[in-house]
């Protein structure tokens, strides 16, 4: 079995930082892709920022400059660093990841953690 672990949500100020951390764990063979995805209420989930296995990055334009998502192949994590965080930054974030394991291969999510920017 895979499991994502989501960690370092909070409440923090406009104009502040986080750094969420993703950490997948089970009988994996290969991450591939990874990413982060959040969810805002009354919204549809949204792509925030993708990763693939050789380190090649994407962002939308809603977060492009302000966010940076990095991995380390040999722990299996995976991190979103945020600056400047707007009230509209505010969401639950998704960890995402193309794993191949013991299983086949699959896509997992993590639980989600809560990121609130409010003043």
């Amino acid at each position: 079995q895979v499991q994502l672990v989501e960690s370092g949500g909070g409440l923090v100020q406009p104009g502040g930082s986080l750094r969420l951390s993703c950490a997948a764990s089970g009988s994996i063979f290969r991450i591939n892709g990874m990413a982060w995805y959040r969810q805002a209420p009354g919204k549809e989930r949204e792509l925030v920022a993708t990763i693939t296995g050789g380190g090649s990055t994407n962002y939308p334009d809603s977060v492009k400059g302000r966010f940076t998502i990095s991995r380390d192949n040999a722990k299996n994590m995976v991190w979103l660093q945020m600056n400047s965080l707007k009230p509209e930054d505010t969401a639950v974030y998704y960890c995402n990841a193309d794993v191949m394991s013991i299983l086949g291969k699959g896509v997992y999510w993590g639980q989600g953690t809560q990121v609130t920017v409010s003043s």
